[in-house]
């Protein structure tokens, strides 16, 4: 029996299934469009189970209570398919041990997402309200962001284990950030930023500069714009292949000017894959 998927549509549909699998969700999207059975196949459990990180279950059983996009009462049991599911943690953030991180996929890859929330990074002086306040903001994930009042020393750092990010797979780190409407000094001098594992110097971007400045101007790396309203600026990037031992930090400097600067709004360090496809 011949049907329009040809002569593969002959095997079973849980071997179609199997051998999907083994691609890529987008992949898998194509594939549905061959015929009938090819997109019963690419729609089953067997498919985007194994699209799913496999420790899915482990991470979003930390969830916790949240705001915006994301869902309060985060239950697996909602979900009527493994597909939708990760459709769901593509487009909709899950918050981690009590708010200190989010957690999402990428929609092409289904790769690991986190954001680390704000007063989970490491701020010189952002425990002294002269410096820095914290705040609900309407448009964070997050209960609270830290907004610059008055600093001339910048310094934020962020750490992450290795073992929560998905192996063998290039990440970048972004700061998430916003401006206020009277921020000021921040475009005088450039800011160091570094990506690199913990105790290694190897297998990870060097330092570099970029513009705080969200008034862009000719030349340099600036904040760009996000979908969803904020700001980011690439720290850099590395290729996970620590295992379970890894440890990478982020950082953030403007230290060099001596000039006071304010208005930056800070909602956490984010890190997802560089590129959408890796090898696994």
């Amino acid at each position: 029996m011949q049907d329009e998927g040809g002569d593969i549509s002959v095997l079973p549909e849980g071997c179609i299934s199997t051998i999907l699998s083994f691609t890529s969700p987008s992949d898998a999207g194509v594939s549905s469009l061959v015929s009938s059975t090819f997109k019963s196949a690419a729609d089953s459990d067997v498919c985007w189970k194994k699209f799913l990180p496999s420790d899915y279950n482990e991470i979003v059983s930390r969830s916790s209570s949240s705001s915006s996009d994301i869902s309060s009462s985060f239950n697996l049991n909602d979900f009527t398919s493994k597909k939708q599911l990760y459709l769901h943690l593509c487009d909709h953030s899950v918050l981690l041990d009590g708010g200190k991180m989010s957690f999402n996929i990428d929609k092409k890859s289904g790769k690991k997402c986190f954001m680390i929330a704000a007063k989970e990074l490491a701020i010189i002086w952002g425990d002294t309200p002269l410096y820095w306040t914290w705040q609900p903001h309407p448009d964070s994930r997050f209960a609270e962001v830290a907004e610059l009042v008055d600093v001339c020393w910048l310094h934020i750092k962020g750490t992450i284990e290795t073992r929560l990010l998905s192996p063998n797979t290039t990440y970048a780190a972004y700061i998430v950030v916003k401006f206020t409407d009277n921020a000021y000094g921040l475009e005088r001098h450039p800011a160091d930023v570094a990506v690199g594992f913990v105790g290694e110097g190897g297998n990870a971007s060097g330092s570099r500069t970029v513009h705080l400045n969200h008034k862009k101007a000719s030349g340099g790396q600036f904040p760009s714009e996000r979908g969803d309203g904020w700001m980011e600026i690439e720290l850099g990037e590395f290729y996970n292949d620590q295992g379970e031992d890894g440890e990478v930090q982020m950082t953030l400097t403007e230290t060099k000017g001596g000039h006071w600067k304010s208005g930056l709004i800070v909602q956490g360090i984010e890190l997802r894959p560089k590129v959408s496809i890796q090898s696994t």
